[in-house]
């Protein structure tokens, strides 16, 4: 004779088990659009800084000491007084999110080889805050206004004798994340300006796509 009280336990167990199954599918489903959604988001708010383009307006730029350089599009500028060293570049945004300037590290030489991004404890932070809107332009300023310091003197040179630089810029999205390092290139023109160009990205809150 049937055990009815077996099968109605092992009726339950089958039912319960099915149930957790289906549980565990509706949750592994919705983690998994969750992670989809956050990506998409992260995406839409996601800056990527380039040099202007040639064409592009110029910008101008002026320092707490009431200096003024005028950058035009896809260049930089850069002067040296016996006070301080002024730099500046014309960028544009070209992510999908609006970018915040975080810091800037200058090295007065151009480095091709073996390319590490600057140590974050190593940027300079700005002290201004400066935005990039979406598909716009805008622009990075830097200063050295210590002329005991080295980075003064090997910057006040470099510019002095017109030989390329580099200078990587740290930024992020307008909700604090999505940092990036970009690193940029400061040549020498024969008309007496600068011209700017792109290197490498890094970034520093998500893998890189490399």
């Amino acid at each position: 004779m049937a055990d009815w009280v077996t099968i109605s336990a092992l009726a339950s167990a089958g039912g319960t088990l099915v149930l957790a199954g289906a549980t565990f599918s509706s949750v592994k489903s919705a983690n998994r659009a969750a992670r989809v959604a956050e990506r998409a988001l992260l995406a839409g708010l996601r800056p990527l800084l380039l040099p202007s383009k040639l064409d592009d307006p110029p910008q101008k730029v002026g320092f707490s000491d009431d200096k003024w350089l005028m950058v035009p599009g896809g260049q930089g500028a850069a002067d040296v007084s016996p006070e301080a060293v002024y730099l500046a570049m014309a960028l544009r945004n070209v992510g999908t999110g609006i970018a915040v300037l975080h810091g800037w590290r200058f090295y007065p030489e151009r480095v091709l080889g073996n390319m590490q991004p600057t140590a974050l404890e190593d940027f300079t932070r700005l002290t201004r805050d400066l935005y990039v809107p979406v598909g716009d332009v805008g622009f990075w300023q830097g200063a050295f206004r210590d002329p005991a310091a080295p980075g003064f003197a090997e910057a006040a040179a470099a510019i002095t004798a017109r030989q390329a630089t580099m200078i990587d810029l740290l930024y992020g999205d307008n909700e604090g994340g999505q940092r990036v390092i970009s690193r940029f290139s400061m040549l020498p023109r024969n008309d007496g300006g600068w011209l700017v160009a792109a290197g490498r990205h890094w970034n520093i809150d998500r893998d890189d796509p490399r």
